[in-house]
């Protein structure tokens, strides 16, 4: 009887499930929202947005040592637009820094950077910037040749002699700049977590408007599989629209793909079971669709569109924005999508940001089923 009853509750479930696809496919708003919406972001922001940086961490390999390269050192660690973190002994600890991501810009000294400058007037550094983020790479570049320029020019007043400081700049990892490699992975962050937050909040209020939600919660069919059934409609077209944008990244803004493919998909996976969270912790808290869409769009568009860094630098807010800053799960996605498409890296070097993505999804899910509990209670 106990295996009968299980097979019952399993048909109940797939028929719910069958049930709220119905229901997507039929309400046109809904289908605009889930597709148009997210191809209009994509083509928005992938083209059309820029930034203004200040305070990005920079490291310098000098293997000159002398008082020349010391000077230029000292006054880029003055510049407002620079922090500088360390002194490193070769490139091997360059590259190490930037697949950490600790760093958005390197500087280097030949070893005969003063002799060449005293002796031919003519001398090479080399830049070497983070350009995942496109404008922040350029805008950091900028600022770097400016204060080479302003010492070049200084030194020349001094000594009444023409000499030139080049820099050598080299962009890793998009070296053609393409700006679509820093706004669609945030773009990516934004739609999933709107689209799985807002419709599933709605989904549920509107069987509350129409009175069907108390008939479907006092049945013998558990109410817990009411809820999930709800959602997994919701899942699968959000791997759907991430798809849609993956192929319009790849293909229409010719963006790279450097990673594995299966990790990207079970880390945005994780993001959308955290906002799929989200949106039933509002719907238990809302009576209203109109009160459960301002709560979604208000309460999780303007954080991830502000505090996940695609927009705007994080480093560059107040030291209270920064901290809330880290309780938006999709700073920590924006952060794994552009390791795994743009630097190609594995598992091993997200693992942080994915626990903590995971810690935030597990909570998420225990309040909002606890939540629900205590409504039915």
């Amino acid at each position: 009887m106990g295996q009968n009853e299980k097979q019952i509750d399993m048909k109940q479930f797939y028929i719910f499930v069958q049930k709220e696809f119905y229901h997507v496919f039929r309400d046109r708003k809904s289908l605009l929202m889930l597709f148009g919406l997210p191809i209009a972001q994509i083509m928005l922001f992938g083209f059309a947005l820029t930034n203004e940086i200040k305070d990005s961490k920079i490291v310098v390999v000098d293997y000159a040592n002398d008082p020349i390269s010391r000077e230029i050192i000292q006054k880029l660690a003055a510049s407002d637009q620079f922090q500088l973190q360390s002194s490193l002994m070769s490139h091997r600890a360059i590259e190490s820094a930037f697949k950490k991501g600790t760093v958005n810009l390197a500087l280097v000294f030949p070893g005969n950077f003063s002799t060449d400058l005293l002796a031919h007037n003519y001398a090479q550094i080399q830049i070497i910037a983070d350009a995942s983020d496109p404008n922040k790479a350029n805008a950091l570049t900028s600022y770097v040749n400016a204060i080479v320029a302003d010492y070049q020019q200084q030194r020349i007043n001094e000594a009444r002699l023409p000499f030139q400081i080049i820099p050598e700049i080299r962009m890793l990892y998009n070296p053609e700049l393409k700006g679509a490699t820093n706004f669609v992975p945030g773009v990516m962050a934004l739609v999933l977590v709107l689209i799985c937050v807002l419709m599933t909040s709605i989904s549920i209020v509107r069987e509350k408007e129409m009175g069907t939600m108390e008939i479907l919660l006092v049945s013998p069919f558990n109410p817990f599989l009411v809820i999930i059934s709800k959602a997994i409609p919701y899942f699968v077209l959000s791997l759907v629209n991430l798809t849609v944008i993956l192929i319009l990244a790849v293909f229409l803004m010719e963006m790279p793909f450097e990673g594995s493919l299966l990790l990207f998909y079970v880390e945005s996976s994780i993001l959308i079971i955290a906002a799929l969270s989200l949106g039933l912790l509002i719907s238990n808290s809302t009576d209203s669709q109109q009160t459960a869409m301002l709560l979604s769009l208000m309460g999780m568009m303007i954080p991830t569109m502000l505090l996940t860094g695609f927009m705007f630098p994080i480093e560059n807010m107040p030291l209270p924005l920064q901290l809330i800053s880290n309780l938006i799960p999709s700073k920590w996605y924006y952060i794994i999508v552009k390791s795994i498409m743009i630097k190609g890296l594995g598992f091993s070097a997200i693992w942080k940001e994915t626990l903590i993505l995971v810690g935030m999804t597990a909570i998420f899910l225990f309040v909002s089923f606890k939540k629900f509990k205590i409504r039915l209670a």
